[in-house]
């Protein structure tokens, strides 16, 4: 078996979307995912690429990945956000996870970031786990807050 961590193309974007899906059933959220392939494909691969991302392959099939960008913070300056890193669940423990979280690191240490940072559910432990070993910080005394499409058009007709 031969895997491989590498930057995703344009061409991968439905693999990344089918992994997409896969984390939002895992995490009980099965209709929650509203972008499309064709989103990932513009958004990741136009003029101004809104993110970078890399795969996981074993054996040419694409059964991890990792989809950063760039954000601010008033505090450190540059900041790398990992939203999301998946792993095919029968990959899980493979040692992918591992290679995918270094490839982010390395990325986020070569474009000069002051911090990596991302959220993860507090149900899952495994995760927590994982990310605890990998010498992260996970900050159990914040709450991610969140107005999505439909809060911001309420926030907008009440102000």
């Amino acid at each position: 078996m031969k895997n491989t961590i590498r930057l995703a193309t344009k061409k991968d974007m439905k693999s990344v979307h089918d992994l997409i899906i896969e984390l939002a059933v895992f995490e009980k959220e099965p209709d929650a995912v509203e972008v499309t392939i064709n989103n990932l494909e513009e958004d990741g691969y136009g003029k101004q690429p809104k993110f970078t991302c890399f795969v996981a392959e074993t054996d040419s099939e694409i059964v991890g990945v990792a989809l950063v960008y760039k954000r601010y913070s008033t505090w450190k300056g540059e900041v790398l956000h990992l939203e999301d890193l998946i792993v095919k669940e029968n990959m899980r423990g493979s040692g992918l996870g591992s290679a995918l979280l270094n490839k982010v690191v390395k990325h986020g240490n070569k474009i000069g970031v002051k911090r990596i940072s991302w959220e993860v559910l507090d149900w899952n432990e495994p995760a927590i786990n994982f990310y605890e070993q990998k010498g992260a910080d996970v900050k159990r005394d914040w709450d991610v807050v969140h107005l999505n499409e439909n809060g911001i058009k309420n926030y907008l007709n009440n102000i």
